[in-house]
């Protein structure tokens, strides 16, 4: 069966779908069987693997409606063992379908669609949109455990706590398998005091729920790296633009952590 993963934080711009994309290369790169489901209407994941609307007919919307499986909108990447979900503006118009009364097991009908493929692959990532609308509930009711990146800026705190009550909430009723995978400080300068800061509170705050590398004192941190800014540009996650920058480091250190896990 699948380790299916949330990536997920209400707050937009915290480097979630740059976490969700390269989180998923990085797996791929070890060797795992990897799909990544784009639930974000932005569908900036989808382009930041090199597609354009024009590449593909159907989307992770269609399988929602009920009028495609999975299997039938999945589209290979240019990374070995990477395939994706992609999607696109039209996800806007799911939530009128989930918010039909008539329509039974609501929060469930993304678990639904991964459960008929869950035997191909070792690890499904999905990038949630920056909201704990229906779609983000669909998504964490889906997944064994979520992610949670905050960026090492002001207001990084900022509406943690509403997820975090979702998260429980949804852990006591719908998935009791539901846990925090962890929390991933993004955007860290270390020339920042700033950064440091946001840094020390996090690590003061949720100490254990942070990644660390075996043996390795500090945690793991995403930098602010102008390569991670760059690679969508170019269709291609930051470990294939630029393999050895910082970014990709932090992306395959996280990779370790989660298959070790």
């Amino acid at each position: 069966m699948s380790e299916v993963i949330s990536i997920a934080n209400q707050k937009g711009g915290v480097g979630k779908t740059t976490t969700a994309v390269n989180l998923a290369a990085s797996l791929a790169e070890n060797g795992k069987k990897v799909l990544l489901l784009d639930i974000d209407p932005q569908s900036n994941a989808t382009t930041s693997l090199g597609f354009s609307r024009a590449d593909y007919e159907f989307n992770i919307y269609h399988v929602l409606i009920g009028s495609k499986k999975i299997s039938e909108v999945t589209l290979k990447t240019k990374v070995k063992g990477l395939h994706l979900v992609p999607s696109n503006i039209g996800l806007v118009g799911i939530e009128k379908e989930f918010y039909n009364p008539r329509r039974r097991n609501r929060e469930l009908i993304l678990k639904e669609k991964i459960n008929e493929i869950s035997l191909r692959y070792d690890f499904v990532i999905i990038d949630s949109p920056p909201a704990l609308g229906p779609i983000t509930i669909n998504a964490l009711s889906a997944s064994d455990s979520v992610i949670i990146p905050i960026q090492c800026e002001f207001f990084a705190l900022e509406g943690l706590a509403q997820l975090l009550n979702t998260v429980s909430l949804l852990k006591k009723t719908i998935n009791p398998k539901l846990k925090i995978k962890g929390f991933l400080p993004t955007m860290y300068s270390s020339q920042n005091n700033l950064s440091k800061q946001v840094l020390a509170d996090l690590s003061h705050h949720f100490k254990d729920k942070l990644f660390h590398l075996k043996k390795a004192k500090e945690c793991i941190v995403v930098p602010r790296n102008v390569k991670i800014a760059e690679s969508p540009s170019f269709g291609k996650p930051v470990t294939e633009y630029a393999s050895a920058s910082k970014g990709s480091v932090a992306y395959r250190d996280l990779a370790t952590v989660i298959i070790g896990s």
